[in-house]
């Protein structure tokens, strides 16, 4: 058996495909189907610039389309893409923490402690363990509001919860 270009695409589609099982964005798996179908090329027997040309055409159309289509099918439901500071966070409740080394009052957002500034009074030092909703970031500082005391109608048995 003689050794054709064509063995050289596909072994390189099957490296990257083998290697998307460690990343799971789906561009490794893209690359591979780009490779495979250069490998297809190949075999028609075009030349290299054409075999290059064509895997960038190929890579081209197929990176978008396994990023933007084929990913989400495969991404755990209810998560919120995105990193701290983009948004995600707006409207979670935290507890406040005291930083040792300060005395800084701050919240934890995806493990980093960020110090806090309360948007309504502008207070920065509050108890710790004081429940607060986070609005956004300003720089390095969230701003948190209190949340607003639940009433309880004593009259009606069946009441439900009613923010005042």
């Amino acid at each position: 058996m003689d050794w054709n270009p064509a063995y050289s695409w596909l072994v390189l589609a099957l490296l990257l495909s083998l290697a998307e099982l460690t990343s799971g964005a789906m561009v490794l798996l893209a690359l591979g189907i780009a490779a495979a179908l250069t490998a297809a090329v190949t075999a028609l027997g075009l030349t290299l610039p054409w075999q290059l040309l064509s895997m960038a055409i190929f890579a081209g159309v197929l990176l978008p389309l396994c990023i933007m289509i084929i990913r989400p099918r495969f991404s755990p439901r209810g998560v919120a893409y995105g990193t701290t500071g983009t948004g995600v966070e707006k409207g979670n409740r935290y507890k406040t923490l005291r930083r040792d080394f300060d005395d800084a009052t701050g919240i934890k957002v995806n493990g980093d402690f960020y110090r806090l500034r309360v948007l309504e009074s502008g207070e920065t030092d509050l108890p710790n363990g004081t429940p607060v909703v986070f609005q956004r970031f300003e720089g390095t500082t969230a701003l948190v509001t209190l949340p607003q005391p639940v009433e309880i109608d004593p009259q009606d048995e069946n009441s439900q919860r009613k923010e005042p």
